[in-house]
């Protein structure tokens, strides 16, 4: 009987191994917005972090693994060593996210004497980054623009079946976090469901410096967001305002006019005086 129940055990042991993964322990998925900073933890990591080995892996972008740190020292060779920093537990500190960032990264601990044994488990992370972008260069009142809100992700499956199954959603709010719809006859919204969401409207005068931001939430949760801000280059009332800023210099125009006139028909009555004056003398 105590044989069966320790081959149940080991089962169970098994079992439980498959459906967490091979290490044990399960993948951690980190959300960030781009341009901030962001901590990605290593566990079980050695004091002194002389043993840890970050691993980048995007099969989007490269088609094989990058080593950014090897033994607790950065590898120089890649792009973005200068913003790469290990930080308290071995955690790998990335500066001013990019959305070129995005992909798995696994954090390995080696020991021994010629460090060559690694000790399990291995620390995965999932760093999805969030990025919006404007569709035009220039934003002035009444042009029409549209602003794209992306998530980059690189889960093992394409980006729109994981946030299905995972219960992402991607949705744009207003300055009061108000959710904007597609009823709002003053924008047009793609529909959810998807990797990138976009936001189109003709821009008001009053929407100089408004904020447009989009959101993520998983399982009605919110990961993280970015905020667009509007900076309106030139407003569409200022032919206005110069035309009517034109009326009182016409005015003042015309009152020179009417004094210079006055002048000069006063200094005509003047000399005509002077004449007759001058003539009476001379009689």
């Amino acid at each position: 009987m105590s044989d069966e129940c320790h081959l149940c055990l080991l089962g169970l042991i098994a079992l439980s191994s498959l459906l967490t993964g091979s290490s044990g322990v399960d993948d951690a998925h980190v959300f960030i917005s781009s341009g901030e900073n962001v901590r990605l933890s290593c566990n079980d990591a050695l004091p002194g972090c002389n043993s840890t080995t970050w691993i980048y892996n995007n099969r989007f972008r490269h088609s094989e693994t990058v080593e950014l740190i090897t033994l607790g020292i950065k590898n120089k060779d890649t792009g973005t060593h200068e913003r790469l920093r290990l930080g308290s537990g071995c955690s790998l500190n990335i500066r001013n996210i990019s959305k070129e960032d995005y992909g798995s990264y696994i954090c390995q601990q080696w020991t021994g004497v010629n460090r060559d044994q690694q000790q399990e488990p291995d620390a995965r992370v999932y760093l999805h980054v969030l990025h919006v972008s404007s569709s035009q260069t220039e934003i002035s009142a009444g042009r029409s623009v549209t602003l794209f809100c992306q998530l980059y992700s690189s889960a093992g499956v394409s980006c729109d079946d994981w946030i299905r199954s995972e219960g992402i959603e991607l949705f744009w709010v207003n300055q009061a976090g108000v959710k904007l719809t597609r009823s709002d006859s003053r924008l047009q919204i793609s529909a959810p469901g998807h990797c990138i969401s976009s936001l189109n409207t003709t821009l008001l005068n009053e929407d100089h410096n408004r904020e447009w931001r989009c959101n993520v939430t998983q399982r009605d949760q919110v990961k993280t967001s970015v905020t667009y801000t509007v900076k309106s280059s030139a407003p569409a009332n200022t032919t206005t305002a110069v035309t009517n800023s034109q009326h009182p210099s016409n005015n003042h125009e015309t009152k020179v006019t009417v004094i210079s006139a006055a002048a000069a028909g006063f200094a005509v009555f003047l000399a005509a005086v002077l004449w007759l004056i001058c003539r009476k003398r001379a009689d």
